[in-house]
């Protein structure tokens, strides 16, 4: 399984809450929403450690077969380009506020 865990960052949903304001983290259904660390820097085989966690970058975005309701909305999401798919290489719990930082 190679996208186990998606993330993508406040700053992106922040620029795409000017398009639509009534976006909140969790709306392009990624199961981690990070701020102040830069996820276009990342490279497939990156690895992050997120809580107790160990994550591999395995894909960065995603091709939409579907449209998601907020490209209906405003002819754009920010998951093709910006999403950071993982697989976890260590299980573990991950809390609000965790830090991200690369663990290579």
């Amino acid at each position: 399984m190679h996208r186990q865990v998606s993330l993508i960052s406040i700053e992106d949903i922040r620029t795409m809450m000017e398009k639509l304001p009534d976006l909140v983290p969790g709306s392009f259904a990624e199961n981690l929403t990070t701020e102040g660390f830069d996820l276009s820097a990342l490279k497939v085989g990156d690895r992050l450690r997120v809580g107790e966690t160990i994550l591999e970058v395995s894909q960065i975005g995603k091709e939409c077969h579907t449209k998601c309701e907020v490209f209906r909305k405003t002819g754009d999401c920010i998951m093709p380009k910006k999403g950071i798919f993982t697989r976890v290489i260590k299980g573990g719990k991950v809390k609000t506020g965790d830090t991200v930082r690369f663990d290579n």
